[in-house]
């Protein structure tokens, strides 16, 4: 696995109270749920290579 990037992001309050409703629903952290969203988003737009069956496999789990 990739050295995982750090930086500060500023969220509307309402937005983050969404987000972790959202997280909550799927069992994740705030921060696993924006993850998540942001490399399904990067990865529909065909800016992420597809990962491998492996990785397809338990990103379907996940959801």
């Amino acid at each position: 696995m990739s050295e995982k990037k750090k930086f500060l992001l500023r969220l509307d309050a309402e937005l983050y109270d969404a987000l972790e409703k959202w997280a909550a629903d799927d069992l994740r952290s705030v921060n696993a749920e924006m993850e998540f969203l942001l490399k399904e988003a990067v990865r529909k737009s065909g800016r992420l290579k597809a990962p491998g069956p492996a990785a397809d496999r338990s990103a379907r789990e996940e959801s």
